[in-house]
């Protein structure tokens, strides 16, 4: 990132000054939060995910940046979904700030942008939340992942969306089912159409979900 090599030379050029200077140096120096950043985004920039692009709208304020993550796979592959990062003053020893712009139906995610992830949380018993080793490079993973692995259905922060994933991923095993159940019917016959009717209750109900020995 151009920017990053500018800014380099323009902190080493407010610290040169200070020696002569020292009572602007409250206002002229740069704090631990910007230092960091500095090679934070370098080091995110060189390791992002292939499914994520990193957007700087003020290349000279590199604690607020947007993120957009495009899975390749899962229940959102194709899809588009932009975030917004504001790092805080405070940094390191507090979390970033992350909100979701793209409305979306997720577990962990609101319809207004609140995002359920571990380490953004400031104070976490398991601890598995945000620690000063943790970086911007974490942070971006962690969303990116929100989409694949970490997509979380046992603590949901939209109960209603988990409730629905739920449901569809329930149908969708019965489809793939009966499509294995009708190719095998095909194939043997009443054998099967035998298994098939004793796996229902009286008034045609499955009661156990099938099982096909591999």
């Amino acid at each position: 990132m151009l920017t990053l090599a500018s800014k380099l030379k323009r902190d080493d050029g407010v610290r040169g000054p200070r020696a002569s200077n020292p009572a602007s140096d409250s206002t002229r120096r740069v704090s631990v939060r910007d230092k960091l950043l500095v090679k934070e985004v370098a080091e995110l920039e060189a390791n992002l995910p292939c499914t994520c692009k990193v957007n700087f709208p003020d290349p000279n304020k590199l604690h607020y940046f947007q993120l957009t993550v495009i899975p390749d796979e899962g229940y959102y592959q194709g899809g588009k979904f932009q975030f917004e990062i504001e790092v805080p003053d405070a940094y390191n020893m507090v979390p970033p700030k992350v909100k979701c712009l793209t409305r979306i139906w997720h577990p962990n995610i609101t319809e207004t942008g609140e995002i359920c992830l571990s380490l953004l949380r400031e104070h976490s018993i398991d601890g598995t939340g945000w620690a000063p080793t943790r970086t911007l490079k974490d942070v971006v993973w962690g969303l990116n992942s929100l989409f694949t692995d970490l997509l979380n259905f046992d603590d949901p922060l939209n109960i209603e969306a988990a409730e629905h994933h739920l449901r569809d991923k329930v149908q969708q095993s019965w489809l793939s089912c009966c499509r294995w159940f009708d190719l095998l019917r095909r194939t043997f016959g009443i054998k099967l159409k035998i298994t098939l009717s004793a796996m229902r209750d009286d008034e045609g109900r499955w009661m156990a979900e099938p099982w096909l020995p591999y």
